[in-house]
């Protein structure tokens, strides 16, 4: 009976170390060796090579685990980086097998932001620094001027619709002093859409979409390239990609200023909404001396307070296959100061809007597989499989499940002590 007892007291200590590991995510390192990395895009022409996009104006190739020399792109002398300046975003377009066109965002060196365009040499991994051409906005200057240093936006993705969707900041300073979120002339603290689908000699570089909410003039006269209003800092949005299983909608990450972070969540082509800044951080009132451009404002999903965090990172939607199925349609997040990753589910009702529950948060457990700092980015591969760029580490990691489960031993049996 001691014997029994003895092997017993050991099986349930040993389920009861393993067990948690196997509810984890984890961090494996991908690639290291970076400074100030900010974005981690997939080749969409080699699934076996992604780029860093570094603040200080440096793209590098990945192969694998390999970083190749020499760099991708290098736009250090066109730049101002440190804060919240530099070199913010890239994405490929969807054409990029055909066209080998890339877009870039950047603060130049006057603090401005340049959206500019350029193509890839023969040799895949690098670009053409010559073929650079900075697109013209409404047809005049090559630049979108930016007040302050701060609130620059940065991020640059395609949407499902083929379109190329510009999140741009309200132009710095606090509470956003000349209101320009709300300014239907400004393009700054908003969500920008136009068609790059133009040939190369085209003297801006793009054309509006017919279906942008603004272009006809109505509901309001504002300026065509908008897609929404009311945004403070949009930091990371993507699309819930509609090729994996996913619904379509463009889920952001916008940075609050003194209390409150948010999520917004917009249904797929459902474009002329107002985000509420600077009227409104989160779900609360902040600045109402003067009137929305327009309404409703809209609410989002999910708010965190500056007890919790001080800076959203927004992420994906999860549509993988590599973690465990209950973390599918899960909507992944991180806040930068604090060094905190989340993710929380996401239930549309029969208009397709969102409803988030169910917040998990996920910084113990992949802490404690790999410190992972400030989170600046995520990304995904070829699979949908999810990364976490670390800005403060200079890493890329893979968020990866838990490890296989061992084989349910059999044939045991007790040895009794002599």
């Amino acid at each position: 009976m001691r014997a029994r007892a003895t092997v017993s007291l050991s099986i349930l200590i040993l389920c009861g170390a393993i067990a948690p590991l196997y509810a984890q995510l984890r961090l494996r390192t991908h690639v290291s060796g970076f400074d100030t990395p900010v974005a981690f895009v997939q080749d969409p022409a080699d699934r076996g090579v992604q780029f860093v996009v570094q603040q200080n104006g440096h793209i590098r190739a990945v192969r694998g685990a390999t970083v190749l020399d020499p760099d991708f792109l290098d736009l250090s002398a066109a730049i101002v980086s440190g804060g919240e300046q530099g070199l913010l975003g890239l994405v490929f377009g969807p054409d990029a097998a055909a066209s080998s066109r890339l877009f870039v965002n950047f603060t130049n060196r006057s603090g401005d932001t340049v959206v500019a365009r350029f193509r890839r040499t023969n040799n895949s991994v690098v670009a053409d620094a010559s073929s650079r051409f900075d697109l013209r906005w409404s047809g005049a200057q090559a630049f979108i001027p930016q007040p302050f240093a701060n609130h620059n936006g940065g991020h640059l993705t395609f949407g499902p619709d083929g379109f190329l969707y510009i999140g741009l900041g309200d132009g710095g300073s606090g509470d956003d002093p000349d209101n320009r979120a709300q300014n239907p002339q400004e393009l700054l603290g908003k969500m920008l859409r136009i068609d790059v689908n133009v040939p190369d000699t085209h003297p801006t570089g793009y054309q509006i979409p017919a279906t942008n909410p603004f272009a006809s003039g109505a509901p309001i006269a504002a300026r065509p390239e908008i897609w929404a209003f009311g945004l403070r800092n949009p930091w990371r949005y993507t699309f819930d990609d509609p090729a994996r299983g996913g619904t379509g909608a463009l889920v952001i990450g916008d940075v609050g200023q003194n209390h409150w972070e948010e999520i917004d969540y917009e249904p797929a082509n459902r474009g002329g909404r107002n985000y509420g800044w600077r009227i409104r951080e989160g779900l609360h009132d902040n600045v109402t001396t003067r009137p929305a451009a327009y309404l409703p404002l809209v609410d989002p999903i999910h708010e965190y307070d500056h007890a919790t965090g001080q800076s959203i990172t927004g992420g994906y939607v999860y549509r993988g296959a590599a973690l465990p199925a209950s973390f599918k349609g899960r909507y992944f997040f991180a806040d930068f100061v604090q060094g905190r990753v989340w993710s929380l589910a996401l239930t549309l009702d029969s208009s397709g809007e969102a409803r988030a529950s169910g917040l998990i948060e996920h910084t113990a457990e992949l802490n404690a597989s790999a410190r992972f700092g400030n989170v600046s980015s995520f990304g995904v591969d070829g699979d949908g499989e999810l990364y976490l760029v670390s800005y403060s580490l200079g890493r890329v990691f893979k968020i990866i499940g838990p490890p296989a489960a061992p084989a349910t031993p059999t044939g045991l049996r007790i040895v009794r002590g002599v």
